[in-house]
């Protein structure tokens, strides 16, 4: 709970009195002898709370109050009354002060109503933290996108891992985004605040690698395509790693590494050391569902970038995005919505369909998307798309797919 408290006062011995009684109640005080002087402390970033004398030279403390609820409604601002001058204070309780109280005062009662308004304040900016969380979201909900319950999952899994401040492995097809899911990580963990480095693994020597290390000291180093890692790296990397190395290393990676280590090709200690935890990115064909958000993000950055109105997305063309298996995932993906973005569209695009034929595209992604999460085994996908087997073999048949192609 933030502590603390603009005290405003005109008399010096009545400020220092008041001063004293709420430092020593462990308050944060910031003492001003006028209006003047306290409204250069009253910002929309002001955690705290005002006590303000009324009867001040100059601007009073009805206008001080005036001016603390036109920077913050719910700024609590707690007034000091001569004693005996009722009508003030209920003035000022009308004008929408916290509370008031009559001087000399009492220092318990000061005490307990600057810790009211204090824990007052405490509940609205923390309600005002959760919603402006809420409404831009952690770095998962603004770089990491999706509707489908993969995306979701996947970014829970990033938000878990970076938490836990260990050594990553990243897998994902080649254009899922490895390099954009590794950046989360660091933007999400207790380093956040230091470098993030990224360096290709191909070529990379022992020397460059600990140049890396030293430029993410306090950070995170992401290292991509680590099964392509030189020999003499991967030792040196093993040594960085099982040493007083001060960054965190994540490693990217499309291949899978348990071949690459039983053809010793890359080393399995420094596999093991890498893969304390996983994260995997599932490819788009796995979750077309997420094809035309990812679409209309893209085509929205295509259109900033070139300085181009945004063109309309059909359901057509939506259609025919979904029914495509897009091997190159992300960026391919990414590349076409450039291209839409120009006008520059390969042959067959822009083709107009009817609605049986948009219909059957969509309806193809979806069941090869079933089939490619459960390894072909045409029961469990028919069970997950709550069709009778029947009819999901019919619907097999129909649209020419083969579930033994997703074994």
């Amino acid at each position: 709970m933030t502590t603390r408290v603009l005290l405003v006062d005109d008399d010096k011995s009545v400020r220092e009195a008041l001063t004293q009684t709420l430092m020593l109640a462990d308050f944060d005080v910031q003492a001003a002898a006028s209006y003047i002087e306290a409204k250069d402390h009253i910002s929309q970033h002001f955690e705290g709370v005002i006590v303000s004398d009324i009867r001040m030279p100059g601007k009073d403390g009805f206008a001080l109050l005036e001016y603390a609820q036109g920077v913050d409604a719910d700024l609590p601002v707690i007034l000091l009354t001569g004693e005996g001058d009722i009508p003030m204070a209920v003035r000022g309780m009308t004008a929408g002060a916290f509370s008031f109280l009559e001087k000399p005062c009492d220092p318990k009662e000061l005490t307990s109503i600057v810790e009211k308004a204090l824990r007052t304040r405490g509940i609205v900016l923390e309600n005002r933290r959760l919603k402006q969380q809420l409404e831009s979201g952690d770095a998962a909900t603004r770089m990491l996108f999706g509707t489908s319950q993969m995306a979701t999952d996947l970014r829970e899994r990033v938000r878990v891992v970076a938490r836990a401040s260990t050594e990553v492995l990243v897998m994902g097809a080649p254009g899922s985004g490895t390099s954009k899911v590794a950046e989360v990580i660091h933007l999400l963990s207790p380093g956040s605040l230091g470098p993030f480095e990224k360096c290709a693994a191909a070529g990379l020597s022992a020397q460059d690698l600990n140049t890396a290390l030293t430029n993410a000291e306090g950070g995170t180093l992401f290292i991509d395509e680590v099964a392509a890692l030189p020999p003499e790296t991967q030792f040196g990397l093993l040594e960085a790693l099982e040493g007083a190395h001060r960054c965190r290393v994540l490693a990217g990676s499309y291949r899978d590494l348990h071949p690459e280590v039983s053809q010793e090709r890359f080393n399995p200690d420094l596999f093991y050391k890498l893969d304390v935890m996983r994260v995997r990115i599932p490819a788009l064909r796995e979750r077309p569902e997420d094809i035309p958000v990812l679409f209309n993000h893209y085509l929205r950055i295509a259109c900033e970038q070139a300085n181009l109105p945004e063109p309309e997305v059909t359901p057509d063309v939506i259609s025919k995005l979904m029914s495509q298996d897009w091997p190159g995932n992300a960026r391919a993906l990414m590349n076409t919505a450039m291209r839409f973005a120009l006008g520059v569209l390969e042959g067959g695009e822009t083709e107009e369909t009817g609605l049986t034929e948009q219909l059957a595209n969509v309806e193809r992604s979806l069941l090869c998307a079933a089939l490619q999460r459960h390894q072909g085994n045409a029961s469990e996908a028919a069970r997950e798309l709550k069709l009778p087997r029947k009819t999901f073999y019919d619907k097999l048949t129909r649209l020419g797919i083969r579930a033994e192609r997703f074994r």
